[in-house]
């Protein structure tokens, strides 16, 4: 994840809700970004191992291209993040309206052979 210092997302009219550091000088925050004509409740937080970035919004999930925007923001275009679906039995839901992205420390995510990736042709 992008090195977050507690200003660093306050550009561009993005509003900061609050932040707290941890030890090793990361940061732990909430955010209002403004995307198109909505706000994304961003919250992020690193720690045991794993950085993560949940996005919601009031009324529905948030689409791809507002999970992509957050993702842009947060990680680096290099990083590869997930989201999980986890097990019914160790499913969570405290906001049915947010989406998670994840990013392991110090391990390698590999992905699909690329033509799995590609969407359809359509003719």
């Amino acid at each position: 994840m992008k090195k977050l210092f507690p200003y660093t997302l306050n550009d561009y009219r993005r509003q900061v809700l609050g932040y707290v550091r941890t030890q090793d000088g990361e940061y732990n925050g909430a955010y209002t970004i403004p995307y198109k004509n909505k706000n994304l409740q961003v919250v992020c937080g690193v720690g045991e191992g794993w950085d993560h970035v949940s996005v919601s919004l009031r009324h529905r999930c948030p689409t791809w291209d507002e999970m992509t925007a957050v993702k842009n923001l947060f990680f680096d275009p290099d990083e590869l993040v997930i989201q999980f679906h986890p097990p019914k039995k160790d499913y969570v839901n405290f906001h049915k309206n947010t989406l998670h992205l994840w990013r392991p420390w110090g391990q390698v995510i590999t992905l699909p052979p690329e033509w799995m990736l590609a969407p359809p042709r359509r003719g």
